[in-house]
């Protein structure tokens, strides 16, 4: 019972894996600078349609780039012994 459950969850893991990097890939369009479907390029003709360029996923703005990037961190002196 255990081994039949794991497999059915490895399927259902791989069927939502891969139909979620399939839909990650699919083309946007653009007419005149604005978004379109492909369903509006086939009604409307492919005139003038151009394939939008995909924008990084990995983009930081400044502030988040501030944030994440590594801090300087300074620390108070401290003496030990008989320095005190």
């Amino acid at each position: 019972m255990n081994k039949k459950t794991l497999s059915i969850a490895a399927a259902v893991l791989t069927i939502v894996g891969g139909t979620a990097a399939g839909a990650a890939e699919l083309p946007t369009y653009e007419a005149n600078g604005l978004p379109v479907s492909p369903l509006q390029v086939r009604v409307l003709g492919a005139a003038h349609v151009e394939q939008q360029v995909a924008a990084p996923a990995t983009v930081a703005s400044v502030h988040q780039a501030k944030v994440l990037s590594p801090r300087k961190v300074t620390t108070a002196d401290v003496t030990t012994g008989t320095a005190r």
